[in-house]
């Protein structure tokens, strides 16, 4: 019968290729077998993409929007994704002032940057009312 030598396997009272102390892979290990599916997988993925043609993926896309406005969420939430992508995150309300300034600086020729070093967030707001 083999034993876990024979065969290159892990000891029961300790690790090939580890340090015993730490845990720690040593020098030379040579890894684990890797994903065992791999391979497999990528047959399927080939034999999937060979199968699907541009009219095909239309089908599929115009099924999938009859879901949505059916009234899938699911579906809804695909479309939408793809179709308009994620949404914008929300502007922070307590640097709105700051995201101006810095919006206003980086416009070329709208103001002196001379002018522009000197403001502060805060007078950001007299802008505001006069439509810049």
């Amino acid at each position: 019968m083999a034993t876990h030598a024979d065969r290159n396997l892990p000891t029961p009272n300790g690790s090939l290729g580890r340090d015993l102390t730490s845990g720690r892979f040593t020098t030379g290990n040579p890894g684990g077998p890797g994903n065992p599916y791999a391979r497999r997988v990528a047959a399927m993925r080939t034999q999937l993409l060979d199968a699907v043609d541009s009219d095909g993926i239309a089908e599929v896309a115009r099924a999938l929007l009859a879901a949505a406005k059916a009234g899938d969420t699911a579906a809804a939430r695909l479309v939408l994704s793809y179709a308009v992508g994620p949404p914008l995150t929300a502007a922070d309300p307590d640097r709105l002032d700051a995201n101006e300034l810095e919006a206003l600086r980086s416009r070329p020729n709208m103001f002196d940057r001379f002018a522009l070093s000197n403001l502060t967030p805060e007078p950001m707001s007299l802008f505001r009312d006069e439509g810049i």
